[in-house]
């Protein structure tokens, strides 16, 4: 009859005591010099002694060595079934994902801009100012740009307006993608773009194309002459949208709204549509275009606010991002404490 492995265990750690221990004593002398720790045995089960076996200290060994001895890796911590430190992932770097995101980019925008191109002309015929014809188009090449690097999650969707109904929207800014989830919504409205912008190749001809209004500056004159514009064209029945900040926020906090957006909504007597946007600073910070962090988007709309006074409108605007922007970030707090492991 055999015998098992484990019925021999308790003979075997004798046997092994008995023959390693003198040379053990010889070696660890000259050993534990150099090597402050070369080799660590945990052997624990519950209702069972444990026995550690390192250069430093020996055998610690309480009433007599466990029939069951577990030998864990110090790389990834994966000797044993519920070990928590796996081996880590290979993920690719920000940088990487950068180049990555630019390169889908310009690869979906080829046949949407070639689209634009040849159906511009038709568009300034038969619609020159709501130019729907152009909503599905941004929307997908936005999100086919974006598909592959993150999530975006939609808010509120009930408080858009209908599509043929004019509106002044207005956002947040945190970063430069920050075009992609609105642009995903599929609504008519024109953009207030930097004018330094509608320079780079294809997406600045593209915004130009899609009837962007440029803005330069500093420049009192240009930004005039695009409210102006924005009234002009909310009046015809399209919709424009405003970063009122003015400028992508350096750290995430909400900036001063100026007043054009507000001006426009309130001497043509449409609605302001109010959106946070949540997590675009942290994908890609103001500052750092080169680079794309792994994460997700969230687009949260909120209730239409009318009036004709603009600093009421531009005060119950920023209120209602700011409120969500602190009550986002104390629920992502929250999260995160709740997803550390309690120390008992």
């Amino acid at each position: 009859m055999q015998l098992s492995t484990l019925s021999l265990f308790p003979f075997c750690n004798f046997l092994t005591l008995s023959i390693h221990f003198p040379i053990y004593l010889i070696l660890s002398s000259s050993l534990c010099k150099t090597v402050p720790k070369f080799l660590h045995i945990k052997a624990s089960r519950e209702r069972e002694s444990r026995c550690y076996f390192t250069l430093n200290q020996g055998f610690n060994r309480s009433n007599k060595l466990s029939r069951y001895i577990v030998t864990r890796s110090q790389l990834g911590g994966t000797g044993i079934l519920d070990a928590t430190n796996s081996l880590s992932e290979i993920k690719p770097s920000p940088k990487f994902r950068g180049v990555c995101f630019y390169g889908m980019t310009v690869m979906a925008g080829v046949l949407p801009f070639g689209i634009l191109i040849v159906a511009h002309p038709l568009a300034l015929i038969f619609d020159p100012y709501k130019t729907k014809f152009y909503n599905l188009i941004p929307k997908l090449w936005a999100t086919a740009s974006i598909a592959p690097f993150f999530d975006i999650e939609l808010e509120g969707l009930e408080n858009l307006p209908p599509q043929n109904a004019p509106a002044v929207y207005v956002s947040n800014h945190q970063s430069i993608i920050d075009f992609y989830p609105l642009l995903t919504l599929g609504r008519s409205f024109k953009f207030i773009g930097k004018n330094t912008v509608f320079l780079y190749p294809g997406i600045g001809w593209a915004m130009y194309i899609l009837g962007m209004i440029p803005v330069k500056r500093m420049d009192i004159r240009s930004h005039l002459e695009a409210v102006r514009r924005c009234m002009d064209l909310v009046r015809n029945g399209a919709s424009v949208f405003f970063f009122p900040e003015g400028t992508r926020s350096k750290d995430g906090k909400l900036g001063d709204f100026k007043k054009g957006a507000f001006t426009v909504a309130a001497k043509t007597g449409v609605p302001v549509i109010p959106m946070t946007l949540i997590g675009t600073g942290e994908i890609m910070p103001a500052g750092m275009e080169h680079i794309v962090n792994s994460g997700s988007v969230k687009l949260i709309i909120h209730k239409p606010i009318k009036g004709n006074d603009p600093e009421i409108l531009r005060l119950l605007a920023r209120n209602t991002i700011l409120d969500t922007l602190s009550i986002e970030a104390q629920k992502k707090k929250t999260a995160l404490i709740s997803s550390k492991p309690s120390i008992i």
